[in-house]
């Protein structure tokens, strides 16, 4: 059986699809702290990362980050059998540009919160009210770094 089921062309405009700002995850978890009160900007070109939520008063960004793109340790991130050299390095440099803008981040003050994927859907998903409270229970807090991400243990459940 081949590794990939279409063709190099299709795969492209696959992947040429995928958004990288106003994704379904994201646009859950800017729903639900609005629903909650706060107000915040998105998407701020002069912050490092263009963070997907600015919360300015409260010196905090979210970022909402999808578990493929960023490398994460979880059953939805699959290393891809095709181009393997080129997903490797990909990858690697997406990671390595996260850790960059999070320290420039931190370095100018800013708290700095991430919402994974596997948070919000798969096997190790969590109630959506627990990752909606948790952003806002860190969002009223003096606490520097969040990280929500999926529950391991509901994956034997």
């Amino acid at each position: 059986m081949p590794a990939d089921t279409v063709t190099p062309a299709t795969r492209s405009r696959m992947m040429a699809a995928v958004k990288g700002k106003n994704t379904k995850p994201e646009l859950i978890v800017r729903s639900a702290l609005h629903r909650r009160g706060f107000r915040f900007r998105m998407h701020r070109k002069d912050l490092p990362g263009k963070p997907d939520l600015v919360f300015t008063g409260r010196s905090a960004v979210i970022f909402v980050h999808g578990c493929f793109w960023h490398g994460h340790d979880c059953h939805l991130f699959r290393w891809p059998k095709s181009r393997e050299d080129f997903w490797r390095d990909k990858i690697a440099k997406n990671i390595e540009r996260d850790r960059r803008q999070y320290h420039t981040l931190a370095e100018t003050g800013w708290r700095i919160g991430v919402v994974w994927e596997c948070a919000l859907k798969g096997k190790t998903r969590l109630p959506f009210d627990s990752v909606a409270d948790q952003c806002a229970m860190w969002l009223k807090s003096d606490i520097k770094i969040l990280e929500v991400r999926g529950d391991e243990a509901r994956a034997t459940v």
